[in-house]
This record gives structure tokens, C-alpha cells and sequence, in this order.
């Protein structure tokens, strides 16, 4: 098997039919599978060939999509970056992962470092004009368009997505050729894609969700996929309505806003399926949309190290702010901290068993054993089930942050705050904020007799992380809770936050007449700027490619 087989069948039964559609320019299967082609024969002359790892520092653009088919075509690994991280973070990456190669841009390069990356032997520019590496254009033309994709094992590697690690530095989630195809299988069951579906893709290509749920998903079921460079509201809903879009795949926060400010007169009435997932759904915010435009807002379950989806939510009975069941030749429970299983009702881990779980963590053989446990992957997510065996996430075990979807570990973030000469302590966690899911907050000790702002500590971390984990809110204080043992108890400060920042704010939603339930209140904070504008701005934040 090998995943790059889906794009060859595409060429081989529709080579006429479109594949991709990006801005002015459009792709067909047998485009696609040409193009790749030419990257695998590309890399082959470069000495590059299976199990070498290949790096992806890219916007959405269509070179991902062509690079990364032809990276798993000769059985190399794709190594995926977040197109929002800086020069340290890149540099630890390409080095753990061991990447012999990188395609990336004009614009991008300049944070790729040009000392200390001992396995890197080519850049490729994908877009742009650099004096740095070689263009990726210029590679495919010297190579042949004759290719086919070499047979892999299942167990294979295929793709290295990178995660925040427990240690404050990232881990790479490996996922073989069965993991993917397995997924893409599962998708296109329960989401009933199929060869005549449009399908929206604006969600990052480096993140899971875009690349498996979506991308893999379609290019499986030989649909045509719409690519947006990045979130552009504007872009997105003109799109909808001109290319026909039939299935809509997003993000919790859009849906939000698009109950908010309403769809502007834009023409939604192509679709005919919505699906959300990266962060948990309100209830209220589910219910609403049905109420006004009749459609489900269909949800998953998933994690980057279950390739990514676990369960959805379904293929018998539609039950609001559930999760659902799991996938085919998925298992799923809820297990005690004893490890015994949980009755229907009670609180527990969410333990994931199947085809779908990665093969590790790259080279973190005991990170991988601490959650993969007799074949049993440990989620660290807090849920339960109930009597007909649907799913309920709750809370989470660990302090994980969520940032519209991209996963923020708390002790990452210290860890570059601790860098500031006048820093003491630092103590980092998550707000709720109705823009982003969860916002990054710090409290600070300063060491005695020093000074320093806000504006001067973000502006510190900016320099020195992506944009969505750089603290948005900073609080100075004398000490920060802890309990006997030293530990830093992130559950106060949050409660603390909420206190002090939080009010409880009844929102209103445009819904039919006959619904006569009352919206549940939403937490908003105080110091937001509710339009929609403001909204759509920071949504829009968090899908750039650069501060």
C-alpha cells in the first residue's frame, strides 16, 4: 500500500476531472499525479529515497499538495511544520526529525537557520525568488513525469506531524501509510464523500485536520478539493457560491461567527454537509445552526496521534454535544486511573484502540510508552459515555491549551519566558475566550528590584514563538499558588481569571420563531470587542502565515 495510490487511481479513472482548485489556477487528477511525479524523480536525483524524512514548511499552496505526494510516493516521510513557527522552533524540528530536505518559500526561508542542521542537505523553494537552495520548480523540469508509488508495509512511516510535548518541546506523531488510509477510508464512510463532491479547504495543510480529514479524505474519494492560501472570510464565502461547495470542513470559532454576524447575503445553499472538529462545539452553537438553516453541524473525534479521527458523531442517531461513536475497527472506552473500565455515567480517560493510532513518537521510545499502553492509546482527555454508547468529552487531564484547534503546552511557553533576565517565575495557562476557544495567559514574579511591561514581555515572546502561543494576557503578581508538593496549581489561576476577567453575558442568536428555548448564557470577556469585526480579526490571526 502506499497513500500516494489514491492520486494515481484519480489519473487512472477521471484524469479529466479537477483535483484542485487554488486562486486563478485549477489541476487535474492527472495534473496532480504528473506534477508528483516529477518531485519523486526530483528527489530520487538528490540521493533522497525511503525513509528519508522530507520537511514541509508551506502555506496552502498547491507545492504542498505536489510535494507531499511525491515525498510518500518513494516511500520518504513527510515531515510537517507549522508554516507560524520561528527559526528556533524550525531548527528543532528539522534536527529531531533528521530531515534531509526541506521545501519551503521565499518568504518562509528566512527561518530556516543556516548553521547547526548537520542532516540538511537541500532547500526548495516552492514560491518565491531566494538566494537560498533551489527552486522547486526548476527541480521537477529536469525530472521524468514517469513514477508509479512504490509498495510500503502498513507499519511504514509516512508522515511525521509535530505536537507539543510534555517537556515543553515538541513531538513528532508518526503516522504510517495504514494509519492514513485507514482514516481516509473512515472519512469518506461517514462523511459520504464521494467523486462528485466540492470540498472547502482552508484549514492549515500542516495540521492534521487539513491534511488527513480533509485533504487525503477527498483526493481518496477523487472529489474536487477548493485550496485557500489562508482564513479569509470574505474569500471563503465568495467561494461557496461560485465553486459550488458541497461540504464545508471547519473549526468551532467560524461557526460561532457566522451565527454572530449572520452569512452577509453570500449564497451558503450548495452545501450540504458541515462538519466541525479541533475543539469541542457548544451545544447551544450546534442547536442554533440547525434551528436556522436545518442542517447538522457534524462533529468528530480525534487526536494528530490518531491520524486524526476516532469517532463521529453519526451514523444511526444525531445526538447534540456528543461525539459520537467510534470509526470502524476503532474501539474506544473510558477507563478509571486504576485502569478498570468505567460504568455509562462516569467520569474517566478516554482510551483509543485501532488502526487509526500512530506508531510513536519520532525517536521518544519513553514518551511513547507513558501513552501507548498494550496497544491502547491514553488521550489524556476527560469523558464518559452513556447507555447507548456515545461518547462525551468533558475536561481535559492534562493543562494543554487550545487555540482555535493548534495545542499549546504551558511549559513551552514558560520555558522561553524564563529567558527574560528579569523574570522570577512564571506560571502559564488557559483563558476561555469565545474568539480563539482558549486564550494564553502568564502570571509573572519578577525578581526583585526589575521591571518590565506587558507590551514588552509579548513583544519578547513574539520574537521568539509562533503568533498563537505567545501570551495574550499578562498578570504581574507577588506569588503563585501551589500545593504542598510545589506544584503549581493551574486550576486556581484559572478559576482566579475568570473571576477577575470573565463576565457572564446572555447572547443572542437568530433562530426560527418556534424555538422558545433560551440560550444558555456564554462566558464573554470583558475586555473583548464583541463586533464582528473584531471577531473576524482574530480568526483571521490565527490562519497567517507570519505575525
Amino acid at each position: 500500500m502506499n497513500i500516494a495510490q489514491h492520486i494515481e487511481r484519480g489519473h487512472h479513472l477521471f484524469p479529466d476531472k479537477t483535483a484542485l482548485i487554488f486562486e486563478e489556477r485549477s489541476y487535474t487528477y492527472k495534473d496532480l499525479d504528473l506534477l508528483a511525479n516529477r518531485v519523486a524523480n526530483g528527489l530520487r536525483d538528490r540521493n533522497i529515497h525511503r525513509g528519508d524524512r522530507i520537511a514541509l514548511f508551506l502555506p496552502n499552496i498547491p507545492e504542498f499538495i505536489i510535494a507531499y505526494l511525491g515525498i510518500v510516493k518513494i516511500g520518504a516521510v513527510a515531515v510537517s511544520l507549522n508554516a507560524m513557527l520561528k527559526s528556533t522552533e524550525v531548527s528543532f524540528i528539522l534536527n529531531d526529525s533528521g530531515a534531509k530536505a526541506i521545501v519551503t518559500t521565499a518568504e518562509l526561508v528566512e527561518n530556516v537557520p543556516e548553521a547547526d542542521l548537520p542532516e540538511l542537505k537541500h532547500i526548495l523553494i516552492a514560491e518565491g525568488e531566494s538566494s537560498k537552495g533551489l527552486g522547486l520548480a526548476e527541480m521537477m523540469a529536469s525530472a521524468s513525469s514517469e513514477a508509479k508509488a512504490i509498495e510500503m508495509d502498513r507499519h511504514a512511516p509516512a508522515a511525521i506531524v509535530y505536537t507539543s510535548g510534555t517537556t515543553g518541546f515538541p513531538k513528532g506523531a508518526t503516522l504510517s501509510h495504514g494509519n492514513v488510509i485507514s482514516n481516509s477510508y473512515s472519512q469518506n464512510r461517514c462523511c459520504g464523500m464521494s467523486a462528485e463532491e466540492r470540498i472547502l479547504l482552508y484549514l492549515p495543510l500542516f495540521h492534521c485536520f487539513g491534511q488527513n480529514a480533509v485533504l487525503n479524505a477527498g483526493l481518496n474519494a477523487c472529489a474536487t478539493i477548493v485550496l485557500h492560501r489562508n482564513f479569509d472570510l470574505e474569500k471563503i464565502l465568495n467561494s461557496v457560491a461560485t465553486e459550488q461547495i458541497t461540504m464545508f470542513f471547519s473549526v468551532p470559532t467560524l461557526y460561532i461567527l457566522l451565527l454572530n454576524m449572520g452569512t452577509l447575503g453570500y449564497d451558503l445553499s450548495s452545501i450540504r454537509y458541515y462538519f466541525s472538529a479541533a475543539a469541542p462545539l457548544p451545544v447551544e452553537v450546534a442547536q442554533k445552526w440547525f434551528d436556522k438553516y436545518g442542517l447538522e453541524i457534524h462533529q468528530g473525534y480525534g487526536l494528530t496521534e490518531t491520524s486524526p479521527c476516532a469517532s463521529y458523531n453519526n451514523d444511526f442517531k444525531y445526538k447534540v454535544g456528543s461525539i459520537g461513536t467510534p470509526i470502524e475497527n476503532v474501539e474506544m472506552k473510558i477507563v478509571h486511573a486504576d485502569g478498570k473500565d468505567a460504568l455509562p455515567g462516569d467520569l474517566g480517560e478516554i482510551i483509543i484502540r485501532g488502526p487509526n493510532v500512530m506508531l510513536g513518537y519520532w525517536n521518544r521510545p519513553f514518551e511513547t510508552a507513558e501513552v501507548i499502553k498494550n496497544g491502547w492509546f491514553y488521550t489524556g482527555d476527560i469523558g464518559q459515555i452513556d447507555e447507548d454508547g456515545y461518547f462525551y468529552i468533558v475536561d481535559r487531564s492534562k493543562d494543554m491549551i487550545n487555540v482555535a484547534g493548534f495545542k499549546v503546552y504551558p511549559t513551552e511557553v514558560e520555558n522561553v519566558i524564563y529567558q527574560h533576565p528579569t523574570v522570577a517565575e512564571v506560571a502559564v495557562y488557559g483563558v476561555p475566550n469565545l474568539e480563539t476557544t482558549e486564550i494564553v495567559k502568564a502570571n509573572i514574579v519578577l525578581k526583585p528590584e526589575q521591571t518590565v511591561t506587558e507590551k514588552q514581555m509579548i513583544a519578547f515572546c513574539s520574537e521568539r514563538m509562533a503568533a498563537y502561543k505567545v501570551p495574550k494576557a499578562i498578570k504581574f503578581v507577588d506569588s503563585i499558588p501551589k500545593n504542598p508538593t510545589g506544584k503549581v496549581l493551574k486550576r486556581v489561576l484559572r478559576d482566579e481569571a475568570a473571576n477577575e476577567a470573565l463576565v457572564v453575558k446572555p447572547r443572542s442568536f437568530v433562530a426560527k420563531p418556534a424555538v422558545t428555548k433560551t440560550p444558555a448564557p456564554v462566558v464573554t470577556p470583558a475586555t473583548t470587542n464583541n463586533s464582528n469585526k473584531g471577531v473576524f480579526k482574530a480568526l483571521g490571526n490565527l490562519f497567517k502565515h507570519r505575525n
